[in-house]
């Protein structure tokens, strides 16, 4: 008797996805996927105009962007916004980068994240320590406050520094 099997990309093993942590926020941290489009409310989002000004790919392809491990996050003794990480960017040597986003994140809760970084920005000393980089990140401005969100860009940790 032949067997047929059938794929899907739902668990339908009720185990499996409690083992995987569920569906929601923490689930999703483990796995490296995210929270789907359509359960999140855009609808308090202001959206900025795009800016008018052009950038040639020349210009554009000098920028060196790296997939970077966090190896290790701290807050900045005498700051309210600063962080300090140290990135695994693949050449064998520790990069710091700082980056004012206290606001947003928890240093504990970046570590083992893979971010993506621009890496050959020239080094930029801020509160005695020398930056040598910048984190990407995209900010959604609300519409009814005027505070914003910040969204460090975080990928899959299968991606190699």
């Amino acid at each position: 008797m032949d067997v047929l099997y059938f794929y899907t990309m739902k668990s339908l093993d009720k185990k499996n996805e409690e083992k995987r942590g569920g569906e929601g926020e923490a689930g999703n941290a483990d796995t490296g996927f995210f929270t789907p489009n359509d359960k999140i409310d855009f609808s308090n989002v202001k959206i900025e105009p795009l800016f008018k000004e052009t950038v040639d790919f020349e210009t554009f392809s000098k920028s060196d962007f790296r997939a970077v491990k966090v190896k290790d996050c701290v807050a900045v003794p005498k700051s309210k916004k600063l962080l300090q990480f140290t990135l695994d960017d693949g050449t064998g040597k520790d990069r710091t980068i700082l980056s004012g986003i206290h606001e947003f994140y928890e240093p504990e809760e970046l570590v083992g994240k893979t971010l993506i970084a621009i890496t050959n920005l020239p080094p930029r000393a801020m509160m005695g320590i020398e930056s040598c980089g910048m984190l990407l990140s995209a900010v959604n401005n609300l519409k009814d406050s005027e505070g914003e969100e910040l969204h460090l860009i975080i990928v899959d940790n299968h991606i190699p520094a």
